[in-house]
């Protein structure tokens, strides 16, 4: 054999396979070895991934964020510690495609809807600030006028990397929370109500002829009340005279903040009024069987049948007519002017309110705050300038270029808005209504002699 007569050579070949299997054995290995960079590129994939908990904690809402404070169509940008180190709360901060009335109108019913406290709130021509207060909870939210809100005054801790579109409205919400103040709040309500469990039901409301302060009423406005006091439309609640708690005191007080109850109430006994003998263009006061429109206005509430009807008949924005954030009424939260507009126009017109827009307010009426003016009020305000000199605006203010649609109504300037109902010569005032009653009287006294 040729390896028997030279194993040299067969040593150097056994040497030879010997190490080509080995070479051959590792290049094997390494071939079914994962890829390297194969799992670089996922442990990059990884990081990436949005998960929960790898979201940056600062753009991450926080559990206890209040859900009621949160606008739906803004992105949270950041959220900060608070400063205060007794304070249990943060920082938000937040951006809108929205402009900043819409946003600011939507807290203003969101603090009002749910009864929260008001510390404070926008005052005209500034940048608007709430701070709002319920139980432990204090909210305090940021909104830049529109003529600052992408300019150097926006806050220092939106910085300038969020600021990807100049249309977009910066807001800040801060919340904390103090469980002490609330503790303290409700030993103080428990001592202020010893032994209660229910809240005193409210009286029916008094109509009188015989007001003895109707001489507080200031000059401009002072035809238009005695018109309609004539009328017994302006029923007021009963109040206590300064001298005898135990006396009854027969005040109109003409110059006291008016609430929407009583509005709602004196709208539609004014309206009927007006219109006694036209059964056809009545408002038709709403049952005690009927389903409460609003969750604040049971059957019971004295004014249930006035805040109802106006529901019913589509006057008043309610769940009725499909708006989902008119859930409540208020009926003791203090009347604005835009709903004093709002809820009297439809009435004037007996029409669908036109379509409106900030320019087109503003080219009529010429007012410099247009922009403050909620969307919804914002067409019966332009509606209410086709009435000519039967406008209820200029009745109301005779002439300027303010509105101030936030501010709150008196009694005597809900009772001016309501002396004339309708349109231009299709209208008709308290002055009339009142002589056409006299007429009506006499008539009946004749018939019965």
């Amino acid at each position: 054999m040729l390896f028997d007569q030279n194993p040299t050579r067969f040593a150097i070949l056994a040497t030879c396979l010997l190490s080509l299997s080995t070479s051959c054995s590792k290049e094997l290995e390494r071939s079914l070895a994962p890829d390297p960079n194969l799992q670089q590129n996922q442990d990059i994939l990884d990081k990436s991934s949005p998960n929960n908990s790898q979201i940056t904690t600062s753009k991450q809402l926080p559990k206890d964020f209040p859900s009621l404070m949160r606008y739906p169509l803004a992105e949270l940008e950041k959220v900060e510690p608070l400063k205060e180190a007794e304070a249990q709360g943060k920082l938000t901060i937040w951006s809108s495609s929205d402009p900043t009335n819409i946003i600011l109108s939507f807290y203003q019913r969101a603090f009002e809807f749910n009864n929260w406290e008001i510390i404070s709130e926008p005052q005209e021509d500034s940048e608007g600030t709430f701070v709002a207060r319920k139980q432990e909870l204090e909210v305090t939210v940021s909104i830049p006028s529109s003529s600052n809100s992408n300019s150097k005054q926006t806050s220092a801790l939106i910085k300038p990397a969020t600021q990807k579109n100049s249309n977009l409205t910066e807001f800040e919400v801060k919340y904390t929370r103090n469980a002490a103040q609330a503790t303290a709040q409700q030993s103080d309500s428990q001592k202020e109500k010893p032994g209660s469990q229910k809240e005193k039901p409210k009286e029916s409301p008094i109509v009188s002829q015989d007001f003895s302060d109707l001489d507080q009423i200031p000059q401009q406005l002072r035809e238009y009340v005695a018109d309609l006091v004539a009328l017994e439309v302006l029923a007021v609640e009963k109040s206590n005279s300064e001298d005898n708690p135990d006396t009854e005191s027969n005040k109109l007080e003409p110059n006291k903040t008016i609430n929407r109850r009583e509005y709602a109430r004196w709208l539609v006994a004014a309206y009927n009024k007006m219109y006694a003998n036209s059964p056809e263009k009545q408002i038709r006061l709403a049952s005690t069987t009927a389903k409460p429109a609003f969750k604040d206005v049971p059957k019971t509430d004295p004014d249930f049948p006035s805040i109802q009807a106006l529901a019913e008949a589509g006057l008043i924005p309610s769940p009725l007519s499909d708006d989902t954030t008119s859930v409540a009424f208020r009926p003791d939260t203090p009347l604005t002017r835009e709903n004093l507009i709002l809820w009297k126009v439809p009435l004037d017109s007996r029409e669908v309110l036109p379509k409106a827009s900030i320019e087109a307010v503003e080219q009529t009426w010429g007012f410099q705050d247009t922009a403050k003016i909620d969307p919804k009020a914002l067409r019966a305000v332009l509606a209410d300038f086709d009435n000519g000199d039967s406008a209820n605006i200029r009745r109301l203010l005779g002439y300027t270029t303010l509105f101030q649609p936030k501010k709150a109504v008196t009694r005597a300037e809900a009772a001016a808005v309501l002396w004339y109902i309708g349109s231009q010569g299709e209208g008709i005032s308290a002055e009339e209504a009142k002589e056409l009653n006299s007429l009506d009287e006499e008539e009946q006294a004749t018939n019965n002699s």
